[in-house]
């Protein structure tokens, strides 16, 4: 075939991670594709420290971000600075991760053009439009415009195929997310053990990891959550509580008022990739709302409580590797202390992570190959 430009899109830090493995897959056949790298910025500084970590950089960096915006402003903005992308740019396909802003303007920019769209992720669905907000409708909208659809797991494929997407445009791969963690080096992970012990955190069998970003848990659902983490941490004292801060004002000055006073509760910066990795190796629990983590966790047997209502990924439910129990504070404290009560070793998960064995890059390149020679 001849050499294909192959246009990247992202902008968070889950999508550099699920989509780094397939850049450094494809950047493998220089005679095949010319990689191009498009960071939205969407998260500016997460995404870039991000990348680094893999050894990439990105080739345009659009700097599409602004305090406060509102959505329509954030859709306006980087849909505008794509557009000058494709115009600079000769782009055979776009591959784009996932369901934030950065993705559906990338699968429209690049509709627009009349230019396939590859979609990585494809298929996870939780069928209420407000949950998660706006992410669910942007990943069902994307769908709708994509040439390729890389669902993790047959239950994806049945949700495409459900919205009449032909079986020929759908392959299960796994998530690439469980590829991202393979790449992580012994002597990444002793970097990342250093970085605990320079903030005077032990890391031992006690720790648990709290995530909370989502827009849908802003506001009164934020206080349940933290009324919740609040009591875990009293009726726990001998547990360490570690936290990474998300930067958003709504989530970081309530957690700072609520929690910063208690001398079990670790409040960080929102953590490089291995840090966190390093974090999920070696948690007794994990609560989140995070939709990576519920992947990532299981394959190191955590259990973890998924603090949202409905969840696309429900294949970790059905697997019993995680639990949704909202923002209810009942659920957190009574779900928590059962495994609190118990020691690590004894609350270890024996299931197999069901979204990915670590080959899901390969393959996916595989398969782009073959589409471009048919």
């Amino acid at each position: 075939m001849n050499k294909k430009n192959i246009l990247f899109v992202f902008g968070t830090r889950p999508e550099v991670i699920k989509l780094a493995p397939i850049i450094l897959e494809m950047k493998k056949y220089p005679e095949r594709y010319r990689v191009i790298l498009c960071n939205t910025e969407q998260q500016k500084e997460l995404s870039n420290q991000t990348l680094s970590y893999f050894g990439l950089q990105a080739d345009i960096n659009l700097n599409c971000m602004k305090d406060n915006q509102t959505l329509i402003e954030i859709q306006t903005r980087i849909l505008s600075a794509l557009d000058k992308v494709y115009t600079d740019n000769p782009v055979d396909a776009t591959i784009v991760q996932g369901d934030t802003m950065t993705v559906l303007c990338g699968a429209l920019a690049s509709f627009y053009r009349k230019i396939p769209v590859f979609h990585v992720e494809a298929g996870l669905r939780s069928y209420d439009i407000y949950e998660p907000f706006p992410e669910e409708i942007m990943r069902q909208m994307t769908s709708r415009v994509a040439e390729l659809h890389f669902a993790p797991t047959e239950k994806n494929k049945k949700a495409l195929l459900k919205e009449d997407i032909s079986d020929n445009k759908i392959y299960v791969t796994g998530n690439t997310v469980i590829d991202a963690l393979f790449c992580l080096s012994e002597a990444t992970m002793d970097k990342a053990k250093a970085f605990y012990e320079e903030q005077q955190i032990n890391i031992d069998d006690k720790v648990i990891l709290i995530t909370v970003h989502r827009r849908e848990n802003h506001g009164e659902r934020l206080d349940r959550i933290l009324n919740a983490i609040e009591f875990l941490v009293k009726n726990y004292s001998d547990h360490k509580f570690i936290i990474p801060v998300h930067p958003n004002p709504n989530v970081r000055c309530k957690i700072y008022e609520r929690l910063g006073d208690f001398d079990n509760v670790y409040l960080l910066k929102p953590l490089d990739y291995p840090y966190l990795v390093y974090l999920m190796k070696n948690a007794k629990l994990i609560l989140t709302d995070s939709g990576g983590i519920q992947e990532e966790a299981p394959s190191f047997g955590c259990p973890t409580l998924v603090m949202r209502y409905e969840t696309e990924r429900q294949e970790g439910i059905d697997a019993g590797v995680s639990v949704l129990v909202g923002a209810e504070y009942d659920k957190i404290t009574s779900f928590a202390s059962e495994i609190l009560s118990r020691s690590r070793e004894d609350s270890r998960l024996k299931a197999q992570n069901p979204y990915g064995n670590g080959e899901s890059a390969s393959l996916i390149e595989h398969i782009i190959y073959n589409h471009f020679n048919k």
